[in-house]
């Protein structure tokens, strides 16, 4: 019923930038939450950010201050603005939409911060 589709990912050098766009089709109704999780190789899928409303947005500490959440409604789009990026916030950056208690997740798209 939903789909969605990560894009924006790549290889950056430490202390760039890069900007990650969610695009979700299909049935969307009732919106709990739009966030950006997270994996790196071994680890756990941890939360990076979430937008439960449109004006409560929640950050992983380690990304606090360096990564921001936003959404544009019309156009069912999420984005993830990552600024700052360091060696260790490489991993494959899945986007989540909660619909009515049901999670969705993108395919992801995979960030390499490298020197």
């Amino acid at each position: 019923q939903v789909q969605l589709v990560e894009s924006g990912g790549g290889l950056v050098q430490p202390g760039g930038s890069l900007r990650l766009s969610c695009a979700a089709s299909g049935n969307i109704f009732n919106i709990y939450a739009m966030g950006w999780y997270r994996q790196a190789p071994g680890k756990q899928r941890e939360l990076v950010a979430t937008m439960p409303s449109s004006t409560i947005r929640h950050y992983a500490d380690s990304v606090k201050g360096r990564f921001t959440i936003s959404r544009d409604i019309a156009k069912n789009m999420v984005y993830l603005q990552m600024n700052s990026l360091k060696p260790e916030d490489t991993a494959v950056y899945y986007c989540r939409l909660d619909v009515i208690n049901i999670a969705y997740w993108g395919q992801g798209t995979q960030v390499t911060v490298s020197s």
